[in-house]
């Protein structure tokens, strides 16, 4: 799914990252516990949190997320945005809960993450 489709289902106002909406994504995740993202999520994962400080943004950085939706109109930080930009990754803010955003999503097509990484069965759900 491209990141201008996610923007669009979520009516998320897109807060850097507006040339990268061509983007793919193969997954979504949401989790406002970061460790969790870091153990379970995989690459070209779209992540969905509440967190807005910059560790969402290192976070999304190490897992190879290319954008970040922060949930519940949660506006993160200018400092924030900019570690964004700079880390080269689109952010998003839509004002609908986690929940909502994920089974939005689902609906739309874009898988979740299942449990694991890489070969040992994690990635998107076929």
């Amino acid at each position: 799914m491209k990141l201008s489709a996610v923007a669009r289902i979520l009516a998320a106002e897109v807060l850097c990252g507006a040339d990268k909406l061509e983007s793919e994504v193969s997954a979504a995740f949401a989790c406002d516990l970061m460790s969790d993202v870091l153990a379970f999520a995989a690459p070209k994962t779209i992540l969905l949190t509440g967190l807005t400080n910059a560790q969402a943004v290192r976070t999304a950085e190490v897992i190879d997320a290319p954008a970040i939706v922060f949930v519940r109109g949660k506006r993160p930080g200018d400092k924030t945005v900019e570690l964004a930009v700079e880390k080269g990754l689109a952010c998003f803010l839509t004002r609908r809960l986690m929940y909502e955003s994920c089974g939005l999503l689902y609906a739309a097509g874009l898988p979740g993450c299942r449990m694991g990484r890489g070969d040992e069965g994690g990635g998107p759900d076929a």
